[in-house]
């Protein structure tokens, strides 16, 4: 079986030595020295990926990634910035130019690699899921049968396409393992009890249940616009870098807006954005990033806030260990009203043991992203 053709271009010698030397057993690796290069070999020859770094002389990467964007015949191909810079602001500008993800230079070997399979898995759900819809068109009129089982599959290759989306996050936060997954756990049983009890009907009358799960992925995705050195750090934060990370929200957000303007999926991706924007609201007004009050708060965020402070208080981090399951819901009851909405803190309490459940389920070993404060 051929390997997947990966396009490394950098104008630094050594870069490109160690970057081949890192994954010429997984990939077929040809090594670029300039951004003209790139475009002269994408003439003739069509990577998986292309690994590009952003300070070039001459046509820089994006210039680079503008001209291979606007070919139809390479737009498709993905493109993951190399930078020595942690700028924010230059990240969220490369990801709107097309890019997939941002690597901090110096890179680990096998975060690089982490990063390259799970982009190169994605895309290869993209392709399947295009040729799946395209069957769908073909067969849509006299097969109606075929065409329930085709959407199904592809309802759950979106599905797997959003969960690694969402794990390509959590892989970058190596102290949230597991994190999303349980998330949307918990919120599947709170979803659940709220039905059984009747509550919230005309609110949540027009919501897909799976759809809205799924969207909950991406509650951390603007964590992708945050520096590794503070994902990554293995200490507690300080508050700078506190302020920081809670900038993930509105970076969330801004991705997901950016992602609507090219797509028809807008309620999908409405209910992502709500909760990526949302989920660290407090009731009294006294959360972020807008300091929303009660009902200000959309009932997504409402809902998202409760588990994932649950999955935060009950996990270890480097630092301490998780607080027991009891300790973790005497918190979350003593925050009604001040940090979460009163009647959801009331349905959480009926169903607390069914979080239990799903967390010993779970494993004990996994790790919880920065507390916030109660």
């Amino acid at each position: 079986m051929s390997q997947e053709i990966i396009f490394l271009v950098d104008d630094n010698l050594t870069n490109l030595i160690m970057g081949q030397n890192a994954l010429e057993d997984h990939y077929d690796v040809l090594t670029l020295n300039s951004g003209e290069r790139l475009l002269k070999v994408l003439e003739k020859k069509k990577p998986s990926l292309i690994l590009l770094d952003v300070e070039m002389p001459g046509i820089s990467g994006y210039d680079a990634i503008k001209i291979i964007k606007a070919n139809p015949d390479t737009a498709d191909i993905p493109v993951i910035f190399l930078t020595a810079k942690t700028d924010i602001d230059n990240e969220l500008d490369g990801l709107s130019l097309g890019a997939v993800d941002y690597i901090t230079k110096p890179f680990s070997p096998l975060r690089l690699i982490k990063h390259i399979e799970v982009h190169l898995l994605i895309q290869s759900q993209k392709r399947e899921l295009v040729a799946q819809k395209q069957e769908l068109i073909n067969f849509s009129e006299n097969l109606q049968e075929m065409v329930t089982a085709k959407t199904r599959s592809v309802l759950e290759l979106q599905s797997v396409l959003l969960k690694s989306m969402a794990e390509l996050v959590d892989c970058r936060d190596d102290i949230t393992g597991g994190h999303i997954e349980r998330t949307t756990n918990y919120l599947r049983i709170l979803l659940n009890a709220l039905i059984e009890n009747n509550l919230h009907k005309e609110a949540m009358a027009s919501w897909n249940m799976e759809l809205l799960l799924q969207s909950a992925q991406l509650h951390d995705v603007g964590k992708i616009a945050v520096s590794d050195s503070i994902l990554m750090k293995p200490d507690k934060l300080t508050a700078e870098e506190f302020e920081e990370i809670k900038k993930h929200t509105v970076y969330g957000e801004k991705v997901i807006e950016k992602i609507k303007k090219n797509t028809t999926e807008h309620l999908f991706l409405e209910h992502a954005k709500i909760f990526a924007a949302t989920h660290h609201e407090k009731w009294d007004g006294s959360g972020y990033p807008r300091g929303l009050r009660g009902e200000e708060i959309p009932l997504q965020g409402r809902l998202m806030a409760i588990v994932d402070v649950y999955d935060a208080l009950i996990s270890d981090r480097p630092y301490k260990k998780g607080f027991p399951h009891e300790t973790t819901v005497k918190i979350i009851v003593e925050g009604r009203g001040a940090h979460f909405d009163p009647e959801l803190v009331d349905v959480f309490v009926g169903v607390a043991e069914e979080f239990n459940r799903v967390r010993l389920e779970a494993g004990e070993a996994c790790k919880a992203e920065p507390v916030p404060a109660v």
